[in-house]
């Protein structure tokens, strides 16, 4: 009975696996299949497919991206949160590691050995690797050249979701126009081509089209479903508070697009809460004019913004209504940002808030036909460092233990006779001691402080604590070591091993199973 059971198992994936070798191809453009980084992440589906592993396809997929959510961030927050409850930490899980399958994940860009975040989310959302600032564009263009862009343009997972009949939906702590969220609908040579104002001369020549007006105007299935972040200002004239010169209010652009669909428009946590969901098709939230708070300063300031696990349920609760299924982007975008700034603490709590996002959204599907991942677009060069005693603060100064092996409950000190911490950065802004202020943007008033303080009479566990960096840099950068990625639900079982990045499309494709239209 058993070999029977296996032989069956081996024919469907089988199968599966002649079906999913041009299942990706669903409206692709021929060069993007052509691409040595497609065909490679194929071949890799291919190969895993193959063994009778595959238990079920995913009607819907969750995507969540801690962006700048290294290894070393992940076992930081993971011991501040059990820290946070009074435990000692080391041994806490942060709730997506529990999930039951893991990988590695390379993000080497193809210009670049530590990457950005557009080169590492076009990867992920269309299984082809690019330079480094590019958007959904094919390696062989130039970075901020519209007129390449010509024959190099990638299809994104959503788009392919949308085409389908499938719901889509984007959350971000970021901008909805940063990279992250962009790559999972846009088009652009340059990242930064937020709005128009920032579009070249040659780009506005060429035709390319600012990564905000895309968003409102996205022509797969009938555009995103849900769109909940910030960046406001990309939206809205110049007049409004807004930095758009082209007098288009996209705002109204989408409430127009559809008005004949229940759509509703929020800007704060209060207007979002008020939403009846069941009575709402489209839904388009921009909570600040530029990013959204950091999670330290939201909850400090009890600012009416909506915290990334009120998000992610909204998002969640309309998307489901569609019997066909969803595909949902959900990213922490301020990791990164409070690692640039050189604060732990900032990015510390940012991740804490993102693992308890995880936590909601697998309390809110039916795993039987949800695949949920959470993996990062790159690392940081935050490093846990000085043989600290079991249970030191992991925002403290360092305390190791005697001879014995027994805690000396002292800091200890380095050659030059001062404390060290537990957390620094290998580069960056350095050390400011800001107190109690908890947007850690702050740091960028002051000027570049590399090297070693005196942090004896330093409270290093306050929320204004900025780590030391060994570098000087005006902003701390990313690290280019392998992130990771874990999975829950149906078509988990594909995520092992190490793999590269653009391999995590080929991965929901697969676990999807999206019927192939060639274009």
């Amino acid at each position: 009975m058993a070999k029977q059971v296996y032989r069956a198992l081996c024919s469907l994936t089988a199968g599966m696996a002649m079906t999913f070798s041009t299942l990706a191809a669903a409206e692709l453009p021929d060069y993007q299949q052509s691409s040595h980084w497609y065909r490679s992440g194929e071949a890799l589906l291919e190969h895993k497919i193959a063994e009778p592993r595959l238990q079920k396809t995913a009607k819907n997929v969750i995507l969540f991206v801690g962006d700048g959510m290294g290894i070393s961030t992940l076992t930081a927050a993971r011991i501040l949160e059990g820290q946070l409850r009074g435990d000692n930490g080391e041994e806490n899980l942060l709730s997506f590691e529990a999930f039951p399958h893991t990988a590695l994940i390379k993000t080497y860009n193809t210009n670049q050995q530590t990457p950005d975040s557009a080169g590492t989310m076009t990867a992920m959302m269309t299984g082809v690797k690019t330079r480094a600032g590019m958007i959904n564009i094919d390696g062989d263009a130039l970075r901020a050249d519209c007129a390449g862009t010509s024959g190099n343009e990638l299809k994104t997972f959503l788009e392919l979701m949308e085409q389908r009949g499938r719901s889509t939906g984007i959350v971000s702590t970021a901008r909805v126009t940063h990279a992250t969220p962009a790559a999972t609908y846009a088009r652009s040579p340059e990242r930064n081509w937020e709005s128009d104002d920032s579009l070249s001369e040659e780009a506005i020549e060429n035709g390319c089209k600012d990564i905000a007006a895309q968003l409102v105007s996205l022509a797969a299935g009938d555009g995103v479903d849900v769109i909940l972040g910030g960046g406001r200002r990309h939206f809205t004239t110049t007049d409004n508070g807004g930095k758009r010169t082209d007098e288009r209010d996209l705002i109204g652009e989408w409430q127009q697009r559809y008005a004949d669909q229940s759509a509703a428009y929020v800007q704060t946590d209060t207007e979002l809460a008020a939403t009846d969901i069941d009575g709402t098709d489209k839904l388009l939230g921009l909570f600040t004019r530029s990013h959204m708070s950091y999670e330290a300063d939201r909850v400090g300031n009890a600012r009416d913004e909506p915290s990334i696990m009120q998000m992610t349920a909204s998002a969640i609760d309309l998307l489901s209504k569609n019997d066909n299924g969803y595909f949902l982007m959900v990213e922490s975008g301020r990791i990164d940002h409070g690692h640039h700034a050189g604060s732990a603490y900032t990015a510390l709590h940012d991740t804490i808030a993102f693992a308890e996002a995880v936590k909601a959204a697998v309390a809110r599907v039916d795993l039987d036909e949800t695949l949920i991942l959470v993996t990062a677009d790159h690392s940081h060069v935050m490093t846990i460092a000085g043989y600290a005693t079991r249970g030191n603060p992991i925002l403290g100064k360092v305390k190791t233990n005697d001879g014995t092996g027994a805690p000396t409950g002292e800091p200890a000190l380095a050659a030059d006779d001062m404390p060290y911490t537990v957390l620094s950065y290998a580069n960056g802004l350095g050390f400011a001691d800001l107190g109690n202020e908890i947007d850690a943007d702050a740091r960028y008033n002051l000027t570049i402080n590399a090297g070693r303080t005196d942090l004896s009479d330093v409270n290093t566990e306050a929320p204004g604590f900025h780590q030391e960096a060994m570098v000087p840099l005006g902003s701390e950068s990313h690290a280019g070591e392998d992130i990771s990625l874990h999975a829950i639900g149906a078509g988990a079982e594909l995520v092992q091993g190490t793999l590269e990045q653009n391999a995590v499309f080929h991965l929901m494709v697969g676990a999807t199973g999206l019927p192939v239209i060639a274009e």
